[in-house]
Order: C-alpha cells, then structure tokens, then sequence
C-alpha cells in the first residue's frame, strides 16, 4: 500500500493505462528578418486555432462537469489573450529572430519556472495551466497531431505524471474509472473537475513508487483515504470489492432520508446546511435534503477571470441561488481571497506568510470600492429570498463596527435608488482565528449569528499548517485545547441568544457529531456529498447522553484519549444505534 493525498473521494479498481510524461524537444531555429511578417503569421493562426479548439471543449465538457465547472477553460483561453503573455513572445520573435515556437516554448519555460518558484500552492497550480495551453500552442505551430488513445474497449484508472483539464476533457467520463498523478494539487483546476464528474482521484506520489507504473497493471485507488495498490493479492481485491459494493449500497440506500427531518432520537432538531462554490450545486443540496445554504464561498465567481465582477453579475447570481432555494436560509459569506486564494488581476504583494497576511474582511475593509459592490449586490438579492451576510476572519470588534458601517451605507444608497432589498437582514461572521474566540462574547452582542470555521481556527491554534506535508501529521482537530476553545465559543453565543454554527470541515465529520450534539450545536454546514451520512448518524443519536460524553471529553489529557472515547461510542448502541 502507497499513501498519497486523496483529491476526489470514492474507490476505483481496474487496468492503469499510463500517459506518458513527453516534453517538447526541438532544435532551435532562427528566422530571416524577411520572414518577420510569416511568423507572426504564424503565431496568430496558432493561437485562433488554440481558441477554437478550446471553445469546443469548453462546450463538450459543460455537459459533463456543468456551466460552472467549465469556467476553467475561460482561464485557459485569458491566458492566450494575455497582453504580458504575447508580448514576451512577439518580443523574442522580432528582437531576436527566432521562430514562434522557439518563442513560445521560451516564454512558457520562463513562466512555469517562476510560478513554481513561489511558494504557494495555488500558485504552483497555475503553472500547469500554463503549461497546458503553450502546449496547445506549440502542437498547432509544429502540425503535431499525435496523441496517445486510451482504451476503448474497457474502463481504465488513468495514471500520469501530471494532468491538465484539457487532458481531462478529451476522455470518455464513462471509460475513467478513476486518476492517478505523480504531481497535482487538491484545489487544483483537475481535482475540481475529477470532484464535479464524482471520479476517485488520488495525487502526491512523487517520490514513493519503488518503480513506474506501467500499462496493464491492476490499480485500486482510495480517494477517500488517499491510498494506492498495485497488482494487489486476491485477499486485497476481496477486501475492496466488498468495500465498494457496501459503499455503493449505503449511498444509495442514503437517498430514501432526504426528507426525513435531521431530529435526534430524543427530538433535538440540527440544521444541515450545505457548502457551496458555486449557484450549479444548489440542486444537489436540495436533493440531498438540505435544511439550507450555510456557507456560499463568493471568492469562486473572482476566480479564473481577468476582471471583478461588476455589482449586476453578482447580484444575477446571488438573487437566482435565493429563488431556488424557495425560502431557505443561504449564508454569502463575502470575498475571502489571500492565504490560498488568489486573483490573477489583482496580484498582491509577496508576504512570508500570507495566512497570517493580508486576506479576508482585511481586503474588503481596505478595498472598500470592491467590498461596497459585494455588499450592495447580497442586498439586493435580499428582496428574493431568505438571505444572510457573513464576514470572513474578523479577529476584533473594530472590523466587525466597520463592516457593519459600510453595510448601512450601502442600504443607503440602495434606498437613494428606489432599489428594494430587506433592511432587517441578519448579519454574521466566522470565528477562525485565536483572537475571536477568545472574545466570542463581545463579538457576538454585535450580530446575529456566529460560524465557527475549524479548519482555519485549527490550524491557528496548533500553529500547523495543514498543506505542509512534514507538519500535516500534526493538524489534528481532537486537540484538547481545540474542543476546549469550541466550548468557549458556543457558550458565548448561547450568553447572548445567537446561534452558533459550524462550517469547517470538521463539521462534515461524522466522528465528531457526538461533540457537537453534547455542546449543543444546532447548525451544522457541510459539503453537498456528506449531508446524508452526517444525517444518518444524527437521526440514530442521542442529544442527551452526547452532552454527558462531551463532559468526559472536556477532561482528557490526550487527543488520543478524545479519539478512543469517539470510537468506543462509534462501536456502541448508548448513542448511535445500528450505525
């Protein structure tokens, strides 16, 4: 067994057929000053052959991943209209008489070496977008059409090096039974789209295969835990079949309680809301039963573009995610870019640390033109439904005042304009760092409902970066102190009669609803795909005898003695039954 990093949950078995890892190669070639005008020629029947076929795929892929998830070839096809881009290229060729795809595989070189350079995996990611489209380039200025078929007679785990979505594209979703890299990233654009067409995914492998994986071989692939087998024995096999047949019962067994209420056993009442990036999930969330939106991430409709989204856009998107929901609560959460997240029109300067930098509610306060925008959009959308506002990683009762100054300007000038929008709409923020759950009490007497967002408020309190793979082993959420801190801050909403939820990944592990049942959680939000596992243990709860485990749990030592009291409840009827 190879542990990797799991990027798409689910379990694949069958033949690997291996992409082969192939760079351009050529000799490099100088052109005649005479030539100068064929070149660029060239270049620009290059690059309109690049947009057609990338508009192609953007159309055939929309039907398998979605409107939404398409938008990654719109990244691809900026790239191509990017002034500094052709510029780099243009220069070379008419400065240096070279031929354009001397240029072009130049420029690409110069750009992927420095994004990889920078030490951010978002940025890293990007590298392989470009990367992909100079290679589309590139094949269209030398008329190489080779390509390497993948099978068409059986279903395959696709395995290379890297992936780029254009490679993803091209397959046939019904022959892909799961993908496999060396390379890659869990945000990147190929996780989003394996996660979109429900395809198991495992990456990071570098350095730990003790030879090539080679056409043929029997793969199994965990995208849940992240694990690897090749040529496994017939007992592993076994193990596996069983273990995908039990899955693919249980998740389907798991639709016939989309409509049943998510009540305790003892008739305590939990709100499951969902997550999302994007307007495309909400049917999904209303198919699986969710009790609303919880978490609407907007730093996704700033993402992969090459300008803001203007004040109408915006709304368009919120007003229609609120109609469809037909009365149900959905949480914006407004921009919350920096650390990860970044914008390619809008470069922030470098920082050692950006988590720790400039991001968040500190944007939107200091960019007030961009958060004034936002804040007008959410509140139009308000008149169309059951809408909330909710600020991202406030750490002081300043931020929040500020924030809540603007929203009050931006009622104004709605007022001004004769525009409708719910004056009494309820406003919140996320409690992710230190800071803020330390005074929890003062912040709270200021909204209307609070979020805890553990997987940064986590990874703050135990100073451990969780993508950093020689600390990870370290981001545990059982922590002593961590439960102790959840406590602090739940207490502090009830103090004052406000809601607490919780929006972190965490709140979507099923381990961990015992905890939040003892602390008296009654609003979890969690991805679209785990609401009805965390629903299935729920309805077999009970509120009462959580509240008296949390008790045992507040005076552990150890995580470890968290953990074993979670499991002996997992394995036990006192709580869960039938689980």
């Amino acid at each position: 067994m190879i542990r990797g990093i799991g990027a798409s949950s689910g379990i694949a078995m069958g033949q690997a057929f291996v992409i082969p890892t192939w760079e351009w190669d050529f000799p490099e070639k100088m052109i005649d000053v005479t030539d100068l005008a064929y070149e660029f020629e060239r270049l620009y029947d290059g690059i309109r052959s690049s947009k057609d076929e990338l508009e192609l795929i953007k159309q055939e892929i929309k039907e398998v991943v979605g409107q939404d998830q398409a938008y990654i070839f719109d990244a691809h096809l900026a790239i191509l209209e990017d002034p500094i881009f052709m510029n780099e290229i243009q220069g070379i060729i008419e400065l240096q008489y070279k031929a354009a795809e001397v240029a072009v595989k130049e420029v690409i070189d110069k750009f992927v070496g420095m994004f990889n350079m920078i030490d951010d995996e978002y940025m890293k990611e990007r590298a392989l977008d470009i990367k992909d489209v100079g290679n589309r380039l590139l094949k269209h200025l030398l008329g190489d059409t080779s390509s390497t078929v993948p099978p068409i007679d059986h279903p395959y785990i696709l395995v290379a090096k890297e992936l780029t979505p254009s490679q993803l594209a091209h397959l046939d979703p019904t022959k892909v039974l799961g993908l496999l890299t060396i390379l890659g990233g869990t945000h990147s654009h190929v996780s989003i789209m394996a996660r979109a067409m429900s395809v198991p995914y495992v990456l990071g492998l570098e350095g730990k295969l003790l030879r090539p994986i080679q056409n043929g071989d029997f793969l199994i692939i965990d995208g849940q835990e992240g694990t690897l087998y090749i040529n496994p024995d017939k007992i592993t096999i076994e193990r596996y079949q069983a273990r995908k047949k039990n899955w693919l019962e249980f998740k389907e067994s798991l639709q016939e309680i989309a409509d049943v209420a998510p009540v305790t056993v003892d008739n305590s009442y939990v709100n499951l809301h969902a997550n999302i990036n994007s307007v495309m999930e909400i049917d999904q969330v209303l198919r699986n039963g969710a009790s609303g939106v919880g978490l609407f991430r907007t730093e996704y409709l700033y993402m992969d573009r090459d300008s803001l989204p203007g004040e109408d856009e915006q709304f368009e998107v919120y007003r229609h995610a609120a109609k469809q929901l037909k009365g149900r609560p959905i949480v914006i959460r407004t921009l919350d870019i920096g650390g990860d997240k970044k914008l390619d029109y809008m470069p922030l300067a470098k920082e050692d640390n950006p988590f720790l930098g400039y991001r968040a509610i500190r944007i939107s306060l200091d960019r007030k033109d961009l958060f004034m925008t936002q804040l007008k959009a959410i509140l139009r959308a308000s008149h169309y439904g059951n809408v909330k506002i909710m600020y991202p990683m406030v750490t002081s009762l300043g931020e929040v005042r500020q924030a809540k100054a603007l929203l009050e300007k931006a009622k104004a000038e709605l007022s001004a304009q004769g525009i409708p929008y719910n004056a009494q709409i309820e406003v919140g923020l996320t409690i992710e760092v230190p800071a803020a759950a330390l005074i929890a009490d003062v912040l709270a007497s200021e909204v209307n409902f609070m979020s805890i967002g553990t997987n940064d408020l986590v990874q703050y309190v135990l100073a451990v970066d969780r993508m950093n793979e020689n600390i990870a082993h370290l981001y545990n959420p059982y922590h002593p102190a961590v439960i102790r801190l959840l406590k602090h801050v739940i207490d502090a909403g009830k103090s004052v009669g406000i809601p607490v939820g919780v929006c972190g990944e965490m709140a979507g592990d099923v381990r961990a609803l015992p905890i939040w049942l003892g602390l008296g959680i009654e609003e979890l939000s969690i991805s679209v795909q785990t609401i009805l596992q965390v629903k299935h243990r729920l309805l077999s709860s009970d509120a009462k005898k959580c509240k008296q485990l949390v008790s045992e749990i507040l005076v552990c030592k150890t995580s470890d003695e968290i953990i074993e009291l979670l499991a002996q409840t997992e394995q036990t009827e006192s709580i869960v039954g039938g689980t």
